[in-house]
Parts: structure tokens; sequence; C-alpha cells
């Protein structure tokens, strides 16, 4: 069985906060991941199931590999649809920020989402469900766990803790269990706690086939993301093997030629920890939309955490093994830093 995540008063504070939401926007963070996505769809059919008329908001685009999900159709795009949403926020009763610790991660949408709680503070509700370090949103009810492998997770527990499991189908189980399984790299990593694998043979229960889920995420590649993989770790990877770490760029042009699509460098930063004896791997990508911005993705293994260097070198943060960041600057002044943070990394 599982422990509550939730104390006595919290749990009645939620209730509390249920009883009066009629509608409810579901939000997560730039650039949706599996476990965005996925723990956003979980808790909307909870709370529909709860008589909440609720609706996922995301900033922007998510990967083509998560389109399977039951509910995405349903997915408000802010950059698309930014009337809408703003529509949307302003009818809401509570608002539900999962999988960020910051509203500064919605990028797009923060200015509507600070703007919603300032003028109508009083009359909505902030739920925070996160498993990210040092939360920084102020709100009505915070459940913020970073020990726990997912915010999907989160969402699981919470149903669980609430009792209505039993009442959930697959469109509840496959969401969470996608967003669980692509937190934890398929669970091989930060997923050694048996509770992990209890959930799992409880979302099971639910009719959910946990292989065509891993397939549907990890082997629907295009030709040309097979191909820009190959080319990356052929003709870009730089390994500094004193240090045990490695980086690599990809620039506009290099997004050009393989037509990259949203989504097509997940995954590319674990490659190199495959490595014998790597510890770190930084990924350094040019944003094609925002002129001199770049895109940092650091990963690491085991004790070697990288979520400090990801906060000391490039405006980032994190998990302590996966972590992300930023840098206006030009690449090669960003492959500079990133040296700079890998010099650092090996002396810790």
């Amino acid at each position: 069985m599982l422990n509550d995540i939730l104390t006595h008063d919290e749990a009645a504070l939620l209730e509390a906060i249920l009883k009066r939401t009629r509608r409810a926007a579901v939000c997560c963070h730039t650039n949706p991941d599996g476990d965005a996505v996925g723990s956003c769809l979980g808790l909307a059919t909870w709370l529909r199931y709860r008589d909440v008329e609720a609706t996922v908001i995301v900033p922007d685009m998510f990967p083509d590999f998560l389109q399977w999900m039951p509910g995405t159709e349903k997915i408000v795009r802010y950059d698309k649809h930014k009337e809408e949403a703003d529509g949307i926020l302003s009818l809401v009763d509570t608002i539900f920020c999962l999988d960020f610790n910051d509203f500064k991660r919605t990028e797009r949408m923060e200015e509507s989402l600070r703007k919603t709680i300032d003028e109508r503070a009083g009359s909505v509700d902030t739920v925070m469900i996160d498993h990210h370090p040092n939360p920084q949103i102020d709100c009505s009810l915070r459940l913020s766990m970073p020990d726990m492998s997912s915010t999907s997770e989160l969402v699981f527990r919470l149903v669980w803790q609430m009792g209505d499991f039993e009442a959930m189908t697959s469109h509840f189980a496959a969401p969470v269990y996608c967003g669980m399984m692509t937190d934890t790299g398929g669970f091989t990593f930060n997923s050694n706690r048996p509770d992990i694998f209890f959930i799992i043979s409880q979302l099971l229960t639910k009719g959910i086939d946990k292989d065509k889920i891993y397939r549907a995420v990890y082997h629907t590649f295009s030709e040309n993301r097979l191909r820009m993989t190959g080319y990356v770790l052929y003709h870009k990877l730089m390994v500094f093997p004193k240090a045990h770490a490695s980086l690599f760029t990809i620039t506009k042009a290099e997004q050009k030629r393989f037509r990259f699509m949203k989504g097509d460098a997940e995954g590319l930063v674990n490659l190199p920890l495959m490595m014998k004896g790597h510890l770190l791997s930084i990924s350094l990508r040019e944003d094609t939309e925002r002129p001199g911005l770049v895109l940092v993705s650091l990963r690491s293994v085991g004790p070697h955490p990288c979520n400090g260097i990801a906060a000391q070198f490039f405006n980032g943060g994190g998990h302590e093994n996966a972590s992300g960041g930023r840098l206006y600057c030009s690449l090669d002044d960003a492959v500079e830093v990133a040296k700079r943070a890998i010099d650092a990394f090996s002396k810790m």
C-alpha cells in the first residue's frame, strides 16, 4: 500500500477546493514533455469525474509521439489559441499548476496566469502539483515532492489517497503511466522505490498496454530523426575523458537539414551516458524561433548532480540528474560556457 502524500488538513482543503470549483484550468510548463502532458491529462480526467469542467492548457506544441494519449485532441495550445485560453482562464475557479515550480517556466502564458490570479484574488484557487525542487509559486495548496519520480506519480497518489482510483479508466491510467515512464527514461533512473512498481501494477489493472505505450513513445522515430541521431553522435560529440563528460551542439542549419520537429531532440542528451564511466552529458541546441537563444539540457549519473551546474552556468536548474537551462549568446560562446561547466563538474 501507499503512504499518504497529503496531510489530513491538506486533504480536507483539497476537498473544499473541489466543492467550490465548477471550472478549472490544468496547466504545465513550456515545451511540454511526457510527464507534463501525461499528468495534466490524468488530473483532468479525475477532475471531470469529480464534476469539474477541466480544460488542459499548454504553452506551446508538444511532440507528435505524445499525440496518441486520450484527451490530447481537447488540449488548448496557448501559442495558437491565446484568446480562447485567456477566455477560459477568466472564468475558472481553480488553476492547477502541474510539473513546474515557477510561473516563469510557462513563458508566454506567465503574464496571463499572473494577471488572472492577481485580478481575481480571493475568487481563484491555485493548486501546485510538482516534483521539482525550490517551488516559487504562492498557492492555496502546494504539493511539492522532489523525491517523487514524476508529477504523474503524484497525480496517481493523489487520486489514490482521495479514494477515487477504482473509478478511473484507461483514460486516466494511460497518460499517468506514460508520464512516469518518460520521466524515468523507461524506469531506468529515479525509479528504484518499490512504490513505483506497485503503482504500475495498479495502472495495469485498467487495461493499458505498457509495451504498446513504450513503442508509441520510443519506437516512432522518423527517418530524419534517426539520421540526425547518428550525425550528432559521429560528427558533433565532443568527449572530455578526464572529466568523464561530453557535449554536443545542434545548429539551426542542422535542424533544417534533418527537418527537425518538436521532440526530435528528446533523449539525445542521454545517449553519451551509455559510455563506460561517463558521468555528464550536455546538449546545446540553437532555438529556431528566437535568435540568440541556446537551449541547454544536462544529464548526469548517480551521486553526481548536474542541477547545480545548470544553475551556475546556464541560468537553469532541475533535478539532480536531469536539468536544463538557456543561454542568450552565440552557439560558439555557449560551447565555451559548457567547457567551463565541465571543468567545474570534474572538480566537484
